[in-house]
């Protein structure tokens, strides 16, 4: 996966298995072992679907700590093996619900950003905004996804994740409030990644989503006056 704790693939198909040399696809030349070949990597690819989708409701339901393996492969109708032939382990399962939430924000993020441009906006900050108001909706969208990796429940270092992975994000959405040198303002990512930290605790903790939206839009409103001293925006 791509997060900060780096468990790289090495190269491997979708089922986890190496990925045929250029002009390979079982004997050369026969159509039925390349159809084959397709076949077994659709299977792989269900089936780390399949686990993914387990992992997340037994994290879901349990947390990590009191999440069992055999839990989520009985859910999954899967296998022990098979667990640890697509993953490492139970913290592997975890990073990966994680990295692939983080890219369903970061979509949900670009999308409204793009949106707001296109309809005329030009304005830093209430660009920032309309991405951070995408990110919150996300969190209310999956607010059960969004409470497990806010919960502290989680694999060894990974609090030090999350708070990396939102400072990324911010970095990234900072960069639309450019400096005299064309660089990022870290005090402003800084704060802006605190705000937005204690915002998604605050969306994703409760049950009353009408109540947590209205939260959202008030966090918005106080970060849409943050502005960087010297601005031209003061």
């Amino acid at each position: 996966m791509s997060s900060d704790i780096d468990l790289s693939t090495g190269g491997l198909t979708a089922d986890g298995s190496p990925p045929p040399a250029s002009g390979q696809g079982g004997a050369a030349g026969d159509p039925s072992a390349s159809g084959a070949s397709v076949r077994t990597s659709d299977r792989g690819a269900a089936t780390r679907g399949a686990l993914l989708a387990a992992a997340g409701e037994v994290f879901c339901e349990s947390g990590f700590a009191q999440a069992a393996v055999t839990d989520i492969v009985a859910k999954a109708g899967a296998s022990v093996g098979s667990l640890y032939h697509h993953f490492n382990g139970k913290a592997d399962l975890y990073l990966t619900l994680f990295d692939e939430w983080q890219g369903r924000q970061q979509e949900r993020t670009r999308e409204a950003i793009n949106a707001a441009r296109e309809a005329g906006e030009k304005d830093p900050m209430r660009l920032f905004v309309a991405g951070a108001r995408a990110y919150l909706n996300g969190c209310l969208a999956e607010r059960y996804v969004a409470r497990l990796f806010i919960s502290g429940d989680g694999p060894p270092g990974f609090d030090r994740v999350m708070r990396q992975r939102l400072g990324k994000w911010a970095r990234r959405n900072a960069a639309l409030f450019h400096t005299a040198d064309g660089g990022v303002d870290e005090a402003l990512v800084t704060v802006l990644t605190g705000a937005m930290a204690g915002a998604v605790s605050e969306v994703s903790a409760g049950d009353d989503v009408a109540a947590a939206r209205r939260r959202a839009d008030d966090i918005m409103a106080i970060i849409s006056t943050i502005r960087r001293p010297g601005s031209e925006h003061s």
